[in-house]
């Protein structure tokens, strides 16, 4: 069970909420589809959606999250259902029906979503009650992208989401369409090329950035995406792109820009601009002395994701 404990202090009085779970899943999952992109990061596509005839499945969610990725979401009622099995069945089944999911992607979200859909590591997210130690231990053991997530329930007021274990596949982007495994030629140049090719003061900044971000707690996760480095929590609070020609790097924030004054070269307001990532302020560094500059400014947006 969760060790998260939830007080309300009122007057001075300390009262401590008691938690607990659905008692039924279709709850449970209702709750998370209806709110899906803030809890998750994920942009809800389709419920219970059916594998056809041959495979007898229903995938419980499917989304896109916001690196773009294809999300399949199972709901665990008992400790003792193992939806991670099932969860690897249906990743199987979906990297081989892509056409369908862009055409669900096409129906849901338009063409625009479905250029930008990166197959290179679709993901599993499996959310329950409470997950075992053979739970924890099983993800660590497969080479796919998959979370597990334990939700707590505090009357009609309160949602805990608690991140338990998270794995990252070590399949590398290999460009738009590619699976990373692949024996596909890339033809576009991924942020991971970027970088290798960049000039040495400019892979040490990134180490410092990098350092940095993976220091600031142990649920923080590192996702290579084709155009951008995002360092998550449930969801992304930083998105670093690399700039070869400029030698620098854009650091992407989920901060407010108007909750601060803007400074020419170094912090800017992206909400009505273009780019990679997530986050509506863009930060700009060239040093390690402007890395210090940004560290509050880094901070805030991971205290809110």
């Amino acid at each position: 069970m969760s060790d998260i404990k939830l007080f309300r202090i009122t007057d001075g009085k300390t009262v401590e909420l008691d938690g607990g779970s659905f008692k039924l899943e279709k709850e449970l999952q209702t709750m998370v589809e209806q709110h899906m992109e803030p809890f998750l990061g994920v942009r809800f596509l389709a419920s219970e959606y059916s594998t056809g005839k041959t495979h007898r499945g229903r995938i419980d969610s499917l989304g896109l999250d916001e690196n773009n990725t294809p999300v399949i979401v199972e709901y665990k009622r008992h400790s003792s259902e193992n939806v991670i099995n099932q969860g690897l069945f249906y990743l199987d089944w979906l990297l081989d029906h892509q056409a369908e999911f862009q055409m669900l992607v096409l129906d849901q979200l338009g063409s625009d979503a479905v250029d930008k859909v990166d197959w290179s590591a679709p993901r599993l997210l499996c959310i329950g009650a409470d997950f075992t130690r053979y739970d924890e231990h099983a993800v660590q053991q497969i080479d796919r992208d998959i979370d597990l997530l334990r939700y707590r329930i505090y009357g009609n007021e309160f949602v805990v989401l608690e991140l338990v274990n998270s794995v990252t596949s070590s399949d590398a982007p290999t460009g738009p369409g590619g699976t990373g495994k692949s024996s596909k030629v890339a033809t576009y140049k991924t942020v991971s090329q970027y970088l290798e090719g960049s000039a040495q003061g400019l892979k040490d900044l990134y180490a410092e950035v990098r350092d940095h971000l993976l220091s600031l707690g142990e649920d923080v996760q590192e996702k290579v995406t084709l155009y951008y480095f995002a360092f998550k929590r449930i969801r992304n609070f930083a998105c670093v792109e690399v700039h070869t020609r400029e030698v620098k790097l854009l650091v992407h924030l989920k901060v407010d820009p108007d909750s601060l004054d803007l400074e020419a070269d170094f912090t800017r307001d992206v909400r009505e601009i273009g780019h990679f990532g997530t986050g509506d302020l863009e930060v700009t560094l060239r040093s390690s002395q402007d890395l210090e500059r940004a560290k509050p400014l880094i901070l805030r947006s991971y205290e809110a994701s």
